[in-house]
């Protein structure tokens, strides 16, 4: 497995040691900017694509869709499909481009995932996942995992959760993550299915009693580091979404406490001075500032001037032929020697 960390005992077949704490699939969100900035905040989690769809996979301009940089890694690509055909041909590309891992999305509820019959709506369908899954695996030598809910509109929980893991495990999954929410594909928006249905970690957790052999990790609602590290008690990895991306120094704590690691470096100030060369770099090439700056707007939550940061690179670094200065003098309204008024734990 290239650059992906090492097999840990209990982690499914094949699953890497760095899924025991990972950054969430987001659409808009984790594109190779923000990966890449993660990646210097914390060494050891797994990160994943923004999801990709197996027609842009195979048909669409894949060298920019599935192009990363080095240091991403490990890092994970996150399909959307339903024909196993076109997803078995997708993971023959993504393995191709040196990615660390496959995951089928089964979780995510808009409007346009469902009207390409992916996504959440997959929950009704456990016996497809299943040959989606089958198909992924004849593929592939890289781990096949999945991202479900615990159901969708009526079904029962319970049920819905545990067919749909029968089927894949029954495929050669090597891992579940599960959002521990349903989502109601009508009705509710999909950010209001982000925050609406209710939270049953219980659920998730007797789905791992139930399968002792099966990595499962567990996201929703997990909006620090102490309520991910209590989760790994039940399950064998935790993954953390939005709250990673807003304040994103809460990843500076990861490698030292889950991983036993260290500090990869001493506070946000020194990740954006080493995020620089890179941006330096994609400018070079044509990429806007605004489009890297905008996963750095979280930071410095609690000390003085974080507000003037942020309004800073909104404000400037959209502007035609913005430069690193911007990025300079944003920092300079920060008063880095402050205590923050509050942490994320």
């Amino acid at each position: 497995m290239q650059a992906g960390g090492t097999t840990v005992e209990g982690y499914g077949r094949g699953i890497t040691g760095a899924a025991r704490y990972s950054v969430a699939p987001m659409m808009d969100w984790t594109d190779t900017h923000c990966r890449v900035f993660h990646r210097i905040l914390t060494r050891r989690a797994l990160l994943y694509t923004e999801m990709v769809t197996t027609g842009a996979v195979i048909h669409g301009p894949r060298a920019r869709l599935l192009a990363h940089h080095a240091s991403e890694h490990p890092v994970a690509l996150q399909l959307g499909g339903s024909d196993p055909a076109d997803l078995a041909e997708a993971a023959r590309i993504a393995e191709g481009f040196g990615y660390d891992e496959v995951n089928l999305n089964c979780g995510c509820p808009s409007d346009r995932v469902q009207n390409g019959r992916f996504g959440a709506c997959l929950m009704r369908e456990p016996e497809l996942v299943g040959r989606c899954v089958a198909a992924l695996k004849a593929a592939t030598r890289l781990p096949v995992t999945v991202k479900c809910r615990i159901g969708v509109d009526d079904q029962d929980p319970r049920l819905a959760l545990e067919a749909l893991v029968a089927a894949v495990v029954a495929a050669g999954v090597d891992g579940v993550i599960v959002h521990a929410r349903k989502a109601w594909l009508q009705g509710l928006s999909p950010k209001e299915n982000r925050d609406v249905p209710p939270l049953d970690y219980g659920l998730v957790h007797a789905l791992k009693r139930g399968h002792p052999e099966l990595f499962v990790a567990i996201n929703g609602g997990i909006a620090d580091n102490a309520a991910a590290a209590s989760q790994l008690a039940a399950v064998d990895g935790v993954m953390v979404g939005r709250a990673a991306y807003h304040t994103p120094e809460m990843l500076l704590d990861v490698d030292a406490r889950f991983f036993g690691g260290q500090r990869p470096v001493p506070d946000a100030a020194a990740a954006v001075a080493l995020y620089m060369p890179y941006m330096a770099g994609r400018l070079e090439t044509g990429v806007r500032l605004h489009d890297m700056t905008r996963h750095l707007l979280g930071l410095f939550t609690g000390l003085p001037g974080a507000r003037a940061w942020r309004r800073h690179l909104a404000t400037e670094a959209v502007k035609p032929g913005a430069g690193l200065d911007v990025v300079r003098d944003a920092l300079a309204k920060v008063d880095l020697r402050a205590e923050p008024v509050e942490r994320a734990a």
